[in-house]
């Protein structure tokens, strides 16, 4: 945490060691909530309301786009306006219920990032159903036991991913009556499934289902929005339980972190989704993009066709992880390196006089205004040569990486900390600050943080270099651990989430 700078505001001072309790470090708010957390707006109480309000305010803007694939070759992105992502959400939501899934019970969504994946994320929001995202990536028999853990009885599927589902069907139809598919299903495949009781269906044979008589229930922020599984470091995958109001105020608080110090999101961004959807990240991201009616653009979910899906799109935002940053700026240094001796030696020049403005405090840009256009120009090609705005989560991000990408991208760049039970960021490194480089900058307006001491670990918070536990309390976090009330009452204490420690 950076909590030596004039970002950041005391509001509690240091707690001494008890014999019961380690010592803690003082207590600190972003200084965009010196005077109290962010609060949710009056009368706002699901993210359904952030989904409707954009069909109203921007119905044909374009929502989701996917690239269209003809014999095997990808050709421009198709898009789904908000009006038509809206009348296919409400369909899926009337279908649900028409299989006995009412308002509490719990979907499953299970695929890689499409139109469909946030097309069911918003029926369930339109019912108040709890959806479960499931990804295979916690061990072989993680599918099954989110399954049955969170009672799943309606999943959908992608369709390669519809046999994954079938093998470990015998062992969790007790919960699991009916699979969708994001697209078709084979008759053997439905037959299989019949065998054990749940019915099978394709997308448009799900929507076909929907039901005028369904009205959508009324929300309430407290009411549970996701139950997101994330493994620990030992035992079975925990259920996060994140409510209506810890995703809002999360969105809230990206929005009110762009207010404050750059440019928010417009109907005219594009962000590009690849990041897993399975994951809290990706989630409010994309949450945010539909609360400020930006558009979506998926990849086609292969690594291999990553770039030619970014320059196909030419997002303005993208949000990324240190491993693909560290590969486009090894891919942007090889090709100045195969340009030879002299545009090498600009690039330096133009970098190193660029550097030095940002460091000087000038912002993106205005630092070197006149060299974005000759020089760095070549280098935002990398991404599309449209993004203005680059974030990075999930590790720490190389200082170089980092560093150069801010001078050679044109665009801002933020790194931030967090997790699945704080709802996403909740530490932001503030974006057109450039001593902020190498840190994860200030808490968010939504979250107060400070550090614990960890005395048989050596981890001091009260000493002159503070070392601890990073603890949490705030707006964003999460309810618990779905039936697992023992963990969490081991990292919920006295208000605080303990995020936990390593050497």
């Amino acid at each position: 945490m950076s909590t030596n700078n004039i970002y950041t505001v005391k509001v509690e001072e240091s707690r001494p060691a008890t014999e019961k309790r380690p010592s803690a470090g003082p207590v600190y708010r972003s200084i965009y909530a010196k005077d109290g957390l962010m609060e949710l707006p009056e009368g706002l109480y699901s993210p359904w309301q952030f989904f409707s309000d954009s069909v109203k305010r921007s119905p044909n803007c374009p929502m989701l786009g996917r690239r269209q694939v003809t014999d095997s070759k990808a050709g421009p992105y198709v898009w789904l306006t908000y009006q038509e992502v809206y009348d296919s959400a409400i369909r899926l939501g009337s279908a649900i219920r028409s299989r006995g899934v009412n308002p509490g019970d719990r979907c499953g969504i299970y695929g890689s990032n499409c139109p469909q994946w946030i097309m069911a994320m918003e029926a369930c929001y339109s019912h108040c159903i709890t959806y479960v995202p499931l990804y295979d990536t916690l061990g072989p028999n993680a599918i099954e036991f989110i399954i049955n853990h969170a009672e799943v009885s309606l999943v959908f599927v992608q369709e390669n991913k519809i046999p994954s589902i079938l093998s470990c069907l015998s062992n969790c139809s007790t919960h699991l009556k009916t699979i969708v598919s994001f697209a078709n299903v084979s008759s053997m495949q439905k037959k299989e499934a019949e065998e054990l009781g749940v019915s099978c269906f394709s997308w448009e044979e799900f929507s076909n289902l929907a039901s005028s008589s369904y009205e959508l229930p009324p929300k309430q922020s407290g009411d549970i929005c996701t139950i997101m599984y994330t493994s620990g470091t030992t035992g079975e995958p925990k259920g996060v339980i994140l409510t209506n109001e810890a995703i809002m105020a999360e969105v809230l608080s990206v929005e009110e972190m762009f207010q404050l110090t750059g440019k928010g999101f417009t109907e005219e961004d594009s962000y590009f989704s690849f990041l897993p959807l399975a994951h809290i990240y990706d989630q409010i991201i994309e949450n945010y993009c539909v609360y400020k009616s930006s558009s979506i653009g998926f990849w086609q979910g292969d690594v291999r066709f990553l770039m030619d899906d970014i320059q196909e799109l030419k997002p303005t935002v993208f949000c990324g992880v240190p491993r693909v940053y560290d590969r486009i700026y090894t891919g942007i240094l090889n090709k100045i390196s195969s340009g030879g001796t002299l545009q090498k030696t600009l690039f330096q020049y133009a970098y190193n006089y660029k550097l030095a403005n940002l460091e000087k405090g000038l912002p993106q840009d205005k630092a070197a205004p006149l060299l974005d256009k000759l020089v760095f120009n070549k280098t935002k090609q990398a991404l599309g040569g449209r993004v203005r705005i680059l974030l990075s989560g999930a590790a720490p991000l190389p200082r170089h990486v980092e560093e150069f990408l801010r001078v050679a991208s044109c665009s801002t760049l933020s790194q931030g900390y967090g997790l699945t039970e704080s709802c996403g960021g909740c530490l932001t490194s503030i974006a057109n600050i450039h001593s902020m480089v190498g840190t994860v900058g200030v808490p968010m307006t939504t979250i107060e943080a400070r550090l614990e001491s960890v005395p048989e670990m050596g981890y001091d918070a009260l000493a002159s270099v503070p070392r601890g536990e990073i603890c949490l309390r705030g707006k964003t976090l999460f309810s618990g651990y779905h039936k697992r009330a023992d963990l969490t009452e081991e990292v919920l204490v006295d208000g605080w989430f303990h995020t936990g420690y390593e050497d």
